[in-house]
Formats: C-alpha cells, sequence, structure tokens
C-alpha cells in the first residue's frame, strides 16, 4: 500500500494546550500547520482541569474569554488548601482571583479549532526520518499509512512522548515514572469547601494526594511510584479523608489513571529536541509544583511556535532561537522546585508564607515538622543533591544551568 503524502509547513504532533499555543503562533505568523492526534476529538483527557492564574491569563489574551461549555462545576477555583497530619489546614487564594475549572475533553478541543490548525485526529505518529531540509514523518491515519513532509516538527504529545521517543529511545528508562490515579464519589457529606483545590502532606497517604469537588461528585487522587497499587493507596486515603475531616462518600462510580515525569523539571533535566524537531509541555519535561502542566504547556508551546518563526525570519536554526527564548519558562517553572527560591521567595501564584505566618508559633512548627517528616518520601530518587547543586547555580548565575538539558 502506497503513503498519501501531506506537504505542510510545520506538523504538530499532539492536540493539547502546547500543541494549541504554539499553532496559534504559528498560524498568526501565515503558516501551514497541520496538528495530529492518535484519538477521535474532542477526547477525553485525565487531569484535575484546576488552571493556575497564569495559564487562565494566557487563555484569555490569545484565545478570548472562555465559553462556559468547556468548563465543570464548580467553574472555577479560589485556591489551594494544604492540610498537615497535625490537623493544620491553610487555604490560600490565587493571585488575581479564582480561576477556571476546565473540562480538558472540550477546552483542548475548543483552543485547538481556535487555533486555526488543520486537524488530523484519530492520526497516530510512527517515526520521522530528515534529510537536512525535509523531515519525513511517518503516521497511520484511519488505518491507512501516510506521510507527512515538513520544515518543522513539534512534539507537544505529554509525558509519554512518541516524538521525544523516536529521538531519545533511552530517555524514558532513565526517569523515575509516577502512576497518578483518581476515583470519582457521589457525596454524601464533604466539609471540604468546594472552591479549593486540597492538597494533603501526608506520608502515609502517598507521595502526591489531592482531591476536589467536581460536577456532583469527589475526586480523590493520589499519586505514587509506577509499580504501586491505585486501590490500596486510594482506600487508604479515603479512609483517613473520613475519620479525620469526615469525608464521607459513595463508592467510586467512576476511575482514571495515567504516568507522569515529575522528575525533569525539580531537576533542571528538560529535553529540548534536535535540529527542526522540538519539544514542547510535558513532552519536555515541563511540570509544576502542584502538578499543574497546563499552564507551562501553553507558555512553553508559544515559545516553540515564536521560535519557528523567527527561525524562518531570520535564517537562523531553530533550537540556537528555542533555547535561548525557553529559558524564562524553564526559570519560572524550575523556580517552583528550588528549596531557596521557596525559602527566601515566593516562585508561586499563591503566598503560603503570609498564610503560615498567621498561625501561631506552635502551628508553626508544627507545620513545618510535617513538611520535614514527608520529604524524606522522595528520598530514593535521589534529586536532593541535584536540586540543591541547581538552586545554587541559580543564586550565582541568575539562571539555571543550560548544559543539562538535551
Amino acid at each position: 500500500m502506497s503513503n498519501d503524502i501531506i506537504n505542510t509547513d510545520v506538523l504538530i504532533v499532539g492536540t493539547g494546550p502546547s500543541g494549541a499555543a504554539a499553532a496559534k503562533r504559528l498560524v498568526d505568523a501565515g503558516l501551514e500547520v497541520v496538528a495530529l492526534d492518535f484519538r477521535k476529538l474532542p477526547r477525553y483527557k485525565i487531569c484535575s482541569g484546576i488552571l493556575s492564574p497564569r495559564g487562565h491569563r494566557f487563555l484569555i489574551e490569545n484565545f478570548g474569554p472562555l465559553p462556559k461549555e468547556v468548563l465543570h462545576e464548580p467553574t472555577s477555583c479560589r485556591g489551594v488548601t494544604f492540610h498537615f497530619p497535625s490537623m493544620i489546614s491553610i487555604p490560600m487564594d490565587f493571585f488575581g482571583g479564582p480561576t477556571p475549572h476546565l473540562n480538558r475533553q472540550f477546552a483542548d478541543y475548543w483552543m485547538i479549532k481556535k487555533s486555526g490548525a488543520t486537524i488530523h485526529d484519530e492520526t497516530s505518529f510512527q517515526g520521522l526520518e530528515h534529510d537536512g531540509k525535509i523531515i519525513r514523518a511517518r503516521a497511520r491515519r484511519n488505518g491507512r499509512p501516510v506521510e507527512y513532509r515538513t520544515r518543522f516538527v513539534i512534539g507537544a504529545d505529554g509525558p509519554r512522548s512518541m516524538v521525544r521517543r523516536s529521538m531519545y529511545p533511552e530517555y524514558d528508562e532513565g526517569i523515575p515514572w509516577f502512576m497518578v490515579g483518581q476515583k470519582f464519589q457521589r457525596i454524601l457529606e464533604c466539609p471540604l469547601d468546594e472552591q479549593y483545590f486540597h492538597f494533603w502532606f501526608h506520608p502515609e497517604l502517598g507521595h502526591y494526594t489531592w482531591s476536589h469537588a467536581r460536577d456532583g461528585r469527589q475526586i480523590v487522587g493520589v499519586g505514587f511510584p509506577a509499580g504501586g497499587n491505585v486501590d490500596i493507596y486510594h482506600k487508604r486515603v479515603e479512609s483517613y479523608l473520613r475519620e479525620k475531616h469526615g469525608v464521607k462518600l459513595e463508592p467510586a462510580d467512576d476511575r482514571e489513571g495515567c504516568a507522569h515525569n515529575f522528575g525533569p523539571s525539580l531537576i533542571n533535566r528538560y529535553v529540548f529536541g534536535k535540529g527542526n524537531v522540538v519539544l514542547t509541555g510535558q513532552a519536555a519535561g515541563f511540570f509544576n509544583m502542584l502538578a499543574e502542566g497546563m499552564s507551562c504547556a501553553l507558555h512553553s508551546g508559544a515559545i516553540a511556535g515564536e521560535s519557528m518563526v523567527d527561525s524562518i525570519h531570520k535564517n537562523r536554526p531553530v533550537q540556537e532561537i528555542y533555547r535561548k527564548q525557553i529559558v524564562s519558562e524553564v526559570t519560572r517553572c524550575t523556580d517552583q522546585w528550588n528549596p531557596l527560591k521557596i525559602a527566601f521567595d515566593n516562585p508561586h501564584e499563591a503566598d503560603f508564607k503570609a498564610e503560615l505566618r498567621k498561625l501561631s508559633i506552635r502551628e508553626q512548627a508544627n507545620v513545618i515538622r510535617d513538611l520535614v517528616k514527608f520529604l524524606p518520601i522522595y528520598g530514593r530518587f535521589n534529586w536532593g543533591r541535584q536540586m540543591l547543586s541547581q538552586s545554587i547555580h541559580r543564586l550565582i548565575t541568575g539562571e539555571y544551568s543550560k548544559n543539562r538539558w538535551l
């Protein structure tokens, strides 16, 4: 069977926020863009849907007001509440006010359509070849082989990026993977304020434990190293919420889970591609401290698109331009994990230290003790020394080391 051949200026693999943001920049500059997704659109997307204030501003400025049909109920989130084993809870409002609670199935589709890109769904990326001038990307569309001939490719296909794997086949084996699982349960009684995203720093619950309201149900979620059993973790969290917070829920009527790569943004180990193939969003390793990847995806995707436009206009290598322009997003993202920034600055979009100071001295000591007891559960990943090294490099030079990037 001969391949169908499709020519385009830029091929984007992935139709999430990073792909849509890149497409918007490129289409606005007059380039022809095709965006692929292996699923039929609009596709379901596993995500809490809580967008950061910075991501919200980007959407408004670049895509316009959000239509109601792309939002869950409650339609907005006021902030985040941290809970500690000492039974101290610290609610924090986001800077700039409430942010939208996105229904990713429809929000992502709205963004990619608004971008102006040509959308090819049910099209799976298979691999690519580059002869120095033209990239030939192999794919299967509706079961038929197809070849895309393009000048540039953007890998915006998430943490398990196939574009990244085609260039760095051993990369996925060299980073720790976390499973993120959440269950949906109808509410019998829930004292947790539905205006907030709730997060627990409790070493016996999981590495990442959260809950929030959505469409009349409560999401109970937990993140843990790959290989763990989500049902065991979830049962433990559900029991804790019932006993300590009075949360009474019906048995789960739905569940979902996926793998995430937390590590690269902690230790400044991003991967940005080779030649005219650029990686962005979670495919490049962007993930902020609250595991909200949408804001980083939007901004890094836009930078990827802008870099390609500049590459054409200035006749300079896109990697040279992209790696220079992406420094701002690397700094914003990795600052959120930087222990020196957390201690002496405020790299986040809510003020934890200001709220902590409102507590009594004894309560502050209890919170700090709880945090100290929580952090060792990450010890097996040997991130501490690397994080400290990069933090010191940032303190001395004003930026993170580019030598660690792939």
